[in-house]
């Protein structure tokens, strides 16, 4: 697959359409330039690595949104063994941009929740771009309670710009089903390892993260409103979405800071979508570390643990007024 190269990354799409240049008249010709290749293939992967280690949070943003991320069942295929897909909420229909279903991790019956959004125009139609209405939240919700029957840990990928905001979700009863999924998780008698792949947006992503351990990938996003969402109200205009994303902080390492997540999971040089490999065998390492954590572990003390853990968000610290 060519790499998409975003608007930050020029310089290091032209010096990737030199490399592309000189081997493709090395193919087509005797001539040795071998050594010209990996010159400038190891410039490139020093540049790449420069560009990655100074991004703004908005370009942070645009790396979590890259269209060749990887996406929830990119992960499943790769990590995951067994997978069969369940569908429906019982209730009213499928909403496909959330998939789950039973699976295997390193042989261990599991269940597998993500949101999914689309690789060509067809397919972000069926998905609608990630963002989940009510009917996807409670086949969400389905599969949990399920999963909690048969004492199997929950792994949940969050990738999405927020809850689906249209007329027809609000007549399904947008904000009941996204409260009570939190609800759900936060008495669920079984773990739930979640891990913010790509945008975790507002209620959309709460509603499958709310987990024993939370991961997040090194250039995601988890934020209470978009960026351009932030803007459009504060200064009544999306031109402003760089300036919001550095006033929302919503990068790994900012929400690692104040005590939100578990874990970074740090991504390939380039960002995940440039060597799918590397980043799966990270994530691998990671699931497996959060999983761990769970072996021999007593209902009654993980759900205490939840408890403190959800207690623990937002704690304040009250000073007496000097008179």
């Amino acid at each position: 697959m060519k790499t998409t190269f975003l608007d930050f990354e020029q310089s290091i799409a032209e010096l990737e359409s030199k490399i592309e240049e000189l081997q493709f008249v090395q193919d087509e010709s005797s001539v040795d330039i071998s050594d010209e290749i990996k010159t400038l293939s190891e410039k490139s992967q020093q540049l790449t690595k420069d560009v990655y280690a100074n991004l703004t949070p908005w370009q942070v943003c645009q790396v979590a949104r890259h269209p060749q991320r990887p996406y929830t069942l990119d992960y499943v295929n790769a990590l995951f063994t067994d997978f069969h897909e369940l569908h429906g909420d019982r209730t009213f229909a499928d909403d496909q941009s959330i998939v789950g279903g039973l699976a295997r991790f390193e042989g261990m019956p599991c269940m597998v929740i993500g949101h999914q959004k689309g690789r060509d125009t067809k397919e972000r139609a069926l998905r609608n771009f990630g963002m989940s209405r009510p009917e996807g939240y409670r086949k969400a919700m389905r599969l949990m309670r399920l999963a909690e029957k048969f004492g199997l840990p929950v792994f949940t990928f969050v990738d999405t710009p927020g809850a689906f905001p249209g007329i027809d979700a609000e007549e399904h009863n947008q904000s009941e089903a996204i409260g009570r999924n939190l609800y759900v998780q936060a008495e669920l008698k079984v773990p739930i390892i979640a891990t913010i792949i790509g945008e975790g947006g507002s209620g959309g992503a709460l509603a499958i993260a709310m987990g024993d351990v939370v991961l997040m990938l090194q250039n995601s996003t988890y934020s209470v409103i978009s960026p351009e969402g932030c803007a459009s109200i504060l200064w009544k205009t999306a031109e402003k979405a760089s300036e919001a994303a550095e006033q929302l902080g919503l990068t790994a390492q900012r929400i690692k800071a104040i005590g939100l997540i578990d874990k970074i999971v740090p991504e390939p040089i380039g960002g995940a979508h440039r060597d799918y490999d590397t980043m799966m065998t990270h994530m691998r390492k990671a699931l497996a570390e959060s999983l761990k954590v769970f072996e021999g572990m007593k209902e009654s003390a993980l759900l205490e643990r939840r408890h403190e853990r959800l207690m623990s968000y937002g704690k304040f610290k009250e000073i007496e007024k000097k008179s």
